[in-house]
């Protein structure tokens, strides 16, 4: 968000640093929590490696025993397991982030309402591009057009012909009530 746009609706200077200031906070706990996940994707990407290393060193000294053949080969497949779990986590949080960004796109004003209204069974991602979704987004624009649009009242009202109010001449409206209500 640029200062300059906050000044092209009229906004006060103190009003535009205070949401500035908010927005700003908003963006900071964005990058952190995203650092916060690409960090922990990579470890846990560098444990599976690691994991399956090991697991391959040991199948190759055990020789000739079976059970702890056996336990390696279930090891390896509680390994593929919970890689292919991973994935499906990763994949869902990168499906829940690109529908949470075209939500915003779109304008929702209220994204968890609209997508309770959505069929997630019907959106799925494929590479970077979600499929389904853009079909209901419209649907809903049109069922449900006033989950969607910008709030179109200002804080504060911008000022009357553009400029503000001008102060009454102390000799003009006030004056002339004075005098024909002084006699009363």
């Amino acid at each position: 968000m640029k200062r300059e746009f906050l000044k092209e609706l009229g906004l006060a200077d103190e009003a535009i640093e205070k949401i500035m200031a908010e927005n700003g906070k908003d963006i900071n706990e964005l990058k952190t929590a995203s650092t916060t996940a690409q960090t922990t994707i990579a470890d846990l990407q560098k444990q599976i490696s690691d994991r399956d290393k090991q697991l391959e060193t040991l199948k190759k000294s055990s020789g000739d025993n079976e059970a702890l053949q056996a336990q390696i080969t279930e090891l390896q497949v509680a390994n593929k397991t919970a890689k292919a779990e991973y994935d499906a986590q990763v994949k869902k949080l990168q499906l829940d982030s690109k529908v949470e960004t075209a939500l915003i796109t779109a304008k929702a004003k209220n994204t968890k309402a609209v997508r309770a209204l959505l069929d997630e069974s019907k959106i799925s991602l494929d590479g970077e591009n979600v499929l389904g979704l853009n079909e209901q987004l419209e649907s809903l624009k049109k069922d449900a057009a006033y989950l969607f649009g910008e709030d179109k009242t200002q804080n504060p009202p911008p000022p009357a012909d553009g400029a503000p109010p001008k102060p009454a001449e102390p000799n003009s409206l006030l004056g002339a009530l004075q005098e024909k209500y002084k006699g009363e």
